[in-house]
């Protein structure tokens, strides 16, 4: 996901590429929404699907030796995965996840296996962590509420901060698009953004300040998942991660941020209250 850019230059219409990009979002943003709002059955399925499609690409992209048979082994993996988050069975989660990942790395070649078994994790830690979040007893709607203002407003005003006012770039040998400007701008209007999640989908009088510093760090930890897949790509030499989505290239390129973020939150989560990630999310 490119959440900014600088302008080309001799380019009149820096935002020739905003409408495939925003019929796009849109389209996934209504998706999204809904099945998080719905919950149960429908968000696992809707999540391992998303994860299904992360793994696929991952290993599409890494290696094309037993390709089919780990992108399968990988769907079957997240499928399992999100029944395991879906009753809770945190042992069983991540004594899966290594054990598909080892499987993985032994079906790529010489070289990749790393790559292949590192793939496995990422997806299935992208379906664990939102199901554990959002089917937590409590606070688990607006969690992912708040992560997904937070990515999504840090991706929007990133985007247009950086081509409104360009200047350095932020690691260009990574991604020569991104600027410190947007950056920032999008650090800020994300954390923000949360907060107004917070108070659309949320009852429950949340402390300002250590709230802010707590959506601050998600919007940090979200563009670093930005920069982490625009380095794989590099190293892979690829531009996109697949063409699924018009616009933003493959499900990994959408969802980078988003991967880095819940797999955060709910590490934070699990780490200060098991029982129900979403409260350990939010409250220490």
């Amino acid at each position: 996901m490119t959440f900014n850019s600088d302008k080309k230059q001799g380019n009149p219409a820096p935002f020739v590429d905003l409408w495939p990009r925003l019929i796009s979002a849109i389209i996934l943003i209504i998706a999204a929404l809904v099945t998080v709002i719905v919950g149960g059955k429908l968000f696992v399925l809707f999540w391992f699907i998303a994860a299904a499609a992360v793994s696929w690409e991952w290993q599409n992209l890494i290696s094309p030796q037993r390709v089919h048979l780990r992108s399968a082994l990988g769907a079957f993996g997240c499928a399992l995965v999100a029944w395991l988050s879906w009753r809770h069975e945190l042992a069983g989660v991540f004594i899966l996840i290594l054990a598909v990942a080892v499987i993985a790395a032994c079906l790529a070649q010489q070289g990749s296996r790393l790559w292949a078994g590192g793939g496995i994790v990422y997806a299935a830690l992208l379906v664990a962590g939102v199901c554990l979040l959002r089917l937590s007893p409590h606070h688990g709607l607006e969690s992912i509420a708040f992560l997904f203002a937070i990515v999504w407003g840090a991706d929007i005003f990133a985007y247009f901060g950086g081509r409104l006012i360009g200047g350095p770039k932020l690691w260009p040998a990574v991604s020569a698009g991104k600027t410190w400007s947007g950056s920032i701008i999008g650090l800020v209007c994300g954390a923000f953004c949360g907060l107004l999640a917070l108070r659309l989908f949320s009852a429950t009088p949340y402390e300002s300040v250590p709230t802010l510093l707590l959506a601050l760090s998600v919007a940090v930890i979200s563009q670093l998942g930005d920069l982490f897949e625009s380095a794989i790509k590099r190293t892979f030499g690829v531009k996109d991660s697949s063409q699924l989505i018009p616009g933003h290239g493959g499900v990994m390129d959408r969802l980078d941020a988003f991967i880095f973020a819940v797999i955060y939150a709910s590490l934070l989560g699990l780490i200060h209250s098991p029982g129900s990630v979403a409260d350990g999310f939010f409250f220490w």
